[in-house]
């Protein structure tokens, strides 16, 4: 009997009864819509909308169903159209159809869900002004966005669009236009119709080429290409008349893109192939303020640089420079230079820590006098040799320079005007030397900086290592095989740069030398070096061995801990392989300690 009394009790059309859910949305927050025409439901865990929202502005309310009076403030029946509603870090997989039901919506916040699709009911907001899709899994734009003409802005941003329809250039109002993070190989021509765009951002697609109907985007200011598989960036770009900042790095660009714009301010070139600056690009940079060439494979300078008079900022960090040029100390604008990671030859390591200005100061301290002004000035003055005494150079900038002479001996003249003045650099090099001139000693209190490079040196006299003030020593291109055992009382020295001699092993005085920072003894015959001692080095961050006869790396050369750039290609060696040398120095390390032994 209580068996058949609970089957009694039990509803026959349970099963096909729609289980009714409860609305997420309040009464009391969709009371308040109606007066402020904003509704906001970010971050509420929602798989779909409520009906009740797509109604809000349909259905009578709840409360007008009830016997109670109104005041002034509840006359729902002047309730405000719905213009603001912000979805956005729900679950949503789908928008219903029924969003139609609110024609007057301005803004439509749908970032961060899990939509694949959109209605094409959308296309019914005629008043909308802002579409926020970004952090969506969109494949495609229904064409129906595209004549929602009173757009201004789209963000459409981390989806997975592979194409965009080509009525996309019906959206003439739009402002600002976000591409990024999607999977586009191409652009619909129509994009140059957008004339009102001041920022269109297309970086982290699969992009190999930019339409030419983007020249037609005249009041673009921020334009960013990063990030794609660009080879080439067409030279009408520069009819877009208001660009001003320009990023194109994480590209496979192999040149400096000319682009005579007349506004660019801003152009970011980084991580890309480029090896050569030419004149006709640099030219064109007639606004730039700052000009990012980091992480390329550029090697030379070119002494057009300084045509960039309003340059501010210039960053060539990890590139191949070898040389700076002294001109490079004449802009006028130039604040911030960097230059880490490239193998700059003959400057000082600590030099380059100091800062732009003192690096400038040491460049401009390399410029050589125009001969004729020489001749006019009165600092200067003409001796038997024909050789010229720069008194403004040693005197200012404590600098003796007596370089590219071919000369077989320094007039003693030179040393004459150098007494007591405290000079700190000496410049030799590109003479007919066989011999360190003897009178160098003389300058022993203050002398910081020697360069003997480009000589006929064969030998390195002990009278050098009395200079306990050294701090750099450029000796390249010489006919060296040894260095002096006395050496190791320059306790100061940071960098030796010995490439293109004739060590046959690494100089046994270089192992004693702590102070030491950079190494550079590339294009030599070594065939060994002793890992263990070179541990000792704690401060070596530079060792260039590249060209020379290494036959074996060996393997505890990875525990040297202080190598930030070490270079060993040009050897014959078998392993590491190439292809691993050519990764860096951080994966040869990293290979090198993979096989020591356990």
């Amino acid at each position: 009997m209580s068996r058949l009394k609970r089957a009694g009790q039990a509803d026959p059309l349970a099963g096909f009864r729609a289980e009714k859910t409860e609305s997420t949305v309040s009464s009391g927050q969709l009371k308040a819509a109606r007066k402020s025409g904003q509704l906001n439901l970010c971050g509420r865990g929602l798989r779909e909308v409520p009906q009740d929202v797509y109604r809000l502005n349909i259905d009578t309310p709840e409360e007008a169903h009830h016997n109670v009076s109104f005041g002034e403030s509840d006359r729902w029946w002047e309730q405000t159209d719905l213009t603001k509603l912000l979805l956005s870090s729900n679950q949503l997989t789908q928008l219903s159809d029924d969003i139609k039901l609110l024609p007057a919506l301005t803004t439509l916040d749908l970032h961060d869900n899990q939509l694949s699709s959109l209605p094409s009911a959308l296309g019914d907001l005629q008043e909308l002004q802002q579409l926020r899709l970004s952090h969506n899994q969109l494949t495609s734009l229904p064409v129906e966005v595209c004549t929602l003409k009173n757009l201004c802005g789209i963000t459409l941003q981390q989806n997975q669009l592979e194409s965009l329809p080509e009525e996309l250039g019906r959206l003439e109002n739009l402002t600002q236009l976000d591409l990024s993070n999607n999977r586009l190989k191409s652009l619909p021509s129509s994009l140059g119709r957008l004339t009102c765009l001041q920022k269109l951002n297309l970086c982290h697609n699969e992009l190999s080429c930019l339409p030419d109907s983007l020249t037609q985007l005249t009041n673009v200011k921020l334009l960013d290409c990063s990030n794609n598989q660009l080879t080439d960036i067409p030279a009408s770009l520069s009819e877009m008349l208001a660009l001003e900042q320009l990023y194109l790095r994480h590209n496979k660009l192999r040149f400096l893109p000319k682009l005579p714009a007349p506004a660019l301010k801003e152009l970011y070139v980084g991580n890309n192939h480029i090896e050569q600056l030419q004149t006709e690009q640099l030219t064109c940079l007639t606004a730039i303020s700052l000009l990012e060439l980091r992480d390329n494979k550029i090697k030379v300078l070119p002494e057009q640089m300084t045509l960039l008079s309003t340059l501010t900022r210039l960053d060539l960090s990890n590139n191949d420079i070898t040389t700076l040029p002294a001109s490079l100390s004449l802009l006028p604008n130039l604040k911030v230079l960097l230059l880490e990671g490239n193998p700059l030859r003959g400057i000082r390591r600590d030099l380059l820590t100091k800062g732009t200005n003192e690096l400038l100061k040491y460049l401009r301290g390399r410029i050589k006098e125009d001969p004729e002004r020489e001749d006019e000035g009165q600092t200067a003055m003409t001796l038997p040799s024909q050789a010229r005494v720069n008194v403004h150079n040693i005197t200012t900038l404590k600098s003796l320079v007596y370089s590219e002479k071919q000369a077989g001996c320094i007039p003693d003249e030179l040393f004459d005007a150098a007494a007591d003045q405290s000079v700190t650099t000496v410049n030799f090099s590109k003479n007919q030397l066989t011999a360190i001139p003897s009178r160098l000693v003389e300058l022993l209190p203050s002398l910081s900086d020697v360069n003997l490079g480009f000589n006929r040196l064969t030998c390195c006299s002990p009278d050098v290592c009395k200079l306990l003030q050294l701090m750099h020593i450029d000796l390249r291109n010489n006919q060296l095989s040894d260095l002096p055992s006395e050496m190791k009382n320059l306790t100061k020295l940071c960098s030796i740069v010995l490439n293109y001699n004739r060590f046959k092993s690494f100089p046994e005085v270089l192992y004693q030398m702590v102070s030491l920072e950079t190494v550079l003894l590339g294009n030599n015959q070594v065939d060994k070096v002793d890992p263990h001692r070179l541990m000792g080095l704690v401060h070596l961050s530079t060792l260039d061995l590249s060209n020379n006869d290494l036959l074996n790396i060996p393997p505890e050369l990875g525990l040297c801990g202080s190598l930030r750039c070490l270079s060993l290609e040009g050897n014959p060696f078998r392993t590491p392989r190439a292809a691993v040398v050519a990764r860096g120095t951080d994966a040869v390390l990293e290979y090198l300690r993979s096989r020591i032994p356990t």
